[in-house]
């Protein structure tokens, strides 16, 4: 189909440009942009082209805007979709005008969608390239635009689905009063194989990242099933928590762990079982808050049959699943006094001795217990036994809470990223810039536990191939204010309410304000079961009022015109 060669507005672009300078961000949509100088861009070009010869550095600026071009496609369908593929394709040139590359002219555009046909041409007035490269190197014998070149291809390629090539068949770098690109299939050039190497290598690139991505997901996914589930953080505070880890693995020292719920007491338990010479025996796990305190001593020490009512068989304690091996007790500090006694001569004499029975039994496990309360105020309270706490605290570990080591953040999560891909198969692309400043700005109440979940949530909801966005992790993540460029390319500065982008979508729909009133009325009555009484009090109006404005929609009354009348 042929498209039209005007374009719409670009209000809904400019809004998309974000200069948060309390932060120190600019943003276009969820993606971080800078503002560079164009001479040092033009400095940068031309030591590329004196460094590497010519042809790599325009393989080089090639493929930098085409990834600039492929990302900005993802625009198209955010801020146009419910438009049609003329104004939905105008995204592009709109937005490389708006990044100050040039000023785009559409000369004829012609779309075939369904069968991945595109013929573009576009003139191109005062394009920064084509200047810097005058000024560096004279008038050039062939044109010189290659960042805006690959820019154009990028987007058009994303856009259809294909490679589309866009070729200068005018430049200003030649001494051209303007440049003018055509753009078509790669394949329909006559020496388009001789332009596939400005793309291929993207592509294999892009390959061999899937490929990554999917080979560490595996490995992740593997992970807590082989070695426990892998500690990542490089952190200070972390570093010193895994050095204490890794010195008391190779002894058989009593470990506590102490810090915030959330901050993965159990996963270092799992490393230093692994790490340990006792990894090839079990690792049992046990939450002390999660038991009853009349079950909790024969879940740890096991019964004999006829011990009490109810014990009709003989049943192994956890301390004896975990002979050999190691125990994990989370949350002793919730054990109770009676369980507290039996603990310590575990401790002490390395034997148990099961509820009803008459005679002892010798264990060896390595015991490793966690809590995230303070212990030496539980025995000032009388809830814990001081006995018990000097042998638990032989090796006190404290795991850092989350906000302490935001270094560690954006590795975590793209560690979790990759594990719940796999778990859940999904191909995610990373994340969006805006999520991962985020992420790194959350205070993380529940430490790492919290994260965990957001990023399962952010990779169930993101598109398939697509990036884990900042409204996938935090459906509630509020506007701030900022500067956005106004109609005439001014910073205009603009405080958020609620309301902003309801009203925004109500003036894109352009339905007529009579029209949505009579919606809106005809949906309060009908959720109120028709009590005329109830849906008005919800609107905010007097009954009389309610059927007034009824009655004046039912005749097909304009309340925009009644007062003109």
């Amino acid at each position: 189909m042929g498209a039209s060669l005007t374009y719409p507005s670009d209000s809904d672009l400019r809004r998309l440009l974000r200069f948060e300078p309390d932060s120190g961000a600019i943003w276009l949509g969820e993606r971080r942009m800078v503002l560079l100088h164009t001479a040092a861009l033009a400095a940068l070009r031309q030591d590329l082209i004196h460094s590497v010869g010519k042809e790599h550095a325009r393989r080089l600026l090639t493929r930098m805007g085409y990834a600039c071009g492929f990302h900005d496609a993802g625009f198209a369908a955010k801020t146009r979709g419910s438009k049609g593929l003329d104004d939905m394709f105008m995204v592009g040139p709109q937005l490389h005008m708006l990044e100050g590359a040039a000023r785009v002219t559409p000369v004829r555009m012609e779309i075939d969608a369904d069968a991945g046909e595109f013929l573009g041409e576009f003139r191109w007035d005062d394009s920064w390239e084509a200047h810097a490269h005058r000024l560096a190197f004279g008038i050039a014998e062939e044109p010189a635009c290659w960042t805006l070149l690959g820019y154009a291809s990028g987007y058009t390629s994303a856009f259809m689905g294909r490679l589309i090539l866009f070729k200068e068949t005018r430049c200003a770098a030649c001494g051209d009063s303007h440049c003018h690109i055509v753009g078509r299939p790669i394949d329909q050039w006559p020496d388009g194989d001789a332009h596939r190497h400005y793309f291929e290598d993207d592509s294999l690139l892009e390959k061999m990242e899937a490929l990554n991505q999917q080979v560490e997901a595996l490995k992740t996914s593997l992970a807590p099933r082989v070695s426990g589930g892998m500690l990542v953080g490089q952190s200070p505070s972390f570093a010193r928590a895994h050095d204490l880890l890794r010195r008391a693995a190779a002894t058989q020292v009593t470990v506590l762990l102490t810090g915030e719920t959330g901050v993965g007491k159990e996963r270092f338990a799992h490393a230093l079982h692994e790490l340990s010479d006792r990894a090839e025996k079990p690792f049992v796990a046990v939450n002390c808050a999660a038991l009853p305190a009349e079950l909790i001593e024969a879940e740890l020490f096991g019964v004999e049959k006829g011990a009490f009512t109810g014990a009709h068989a003989t049943r192994s304690g956890r301390f004896e699943r975990a002979d050999g091996g190691t125990l994990f007790l989370d949350e002793v500090g919730e054990l109770p006094l009676p369980a507290q006694a039996k603990l310590l001569r575990v401790l002490q004499e390395g034997e148990i001795e099961r509820l009803g029975a008459e005679s002892h039994r010798k264990v060896n496990v390595r015991l490793v217990a966690a809590t995230n309360v303070d212990l030496e105020k539980a025995v000032e309270r009388g809830t814990f036994r001081k006995d018990l706490l000097y042998r638990l605290n032989v090796y006190p570990i404290c795991i850092p809470p989350l906000r302490d080591r935001p270094a560690d953040i954006e590795p975590l999560a793209r560690h979790l990223l990759a594990r719940f891909a796999a778990v859940h198969h999904k191909r995610v692309a990373g994340f969006g810039d805006r999520a991962i400043q985020a992420l790194v700005h959350h205070p993380w109440p529940g430490n790492v536990r919290e994260l965990e979940n957001l990023i399962e949530r952010g990779v169930i909801l993101a598109s398939q191939g697509g990036m884990v966005e900042v409204e996938h992790l935090f459906p509630n993540h509020p506007d701030t204010a900022h500067d956005e460029i106004d109609a005439q390319g001014r910073l205009a500065r603009h405080e958020p309410t609620g309301d902003d982008s309801l009203c925004e979508q109500i003036i894109e729909s352009g339905t007529p304000i009579a029209e949505l009133e009579s919606r809106v009325l005809a949906l309060a009555v009908d959720r109120h079961g028709g009590n005329l009484s109830a849906a008005a009090r919800h609107l905010g109006l007097t009954r009389a009022q309610l059927a007034y404005r009824l009655k004046r929609a039912a005749a097909g009354v304009d309340p925009a015109q009644e007062g003109a009348t």
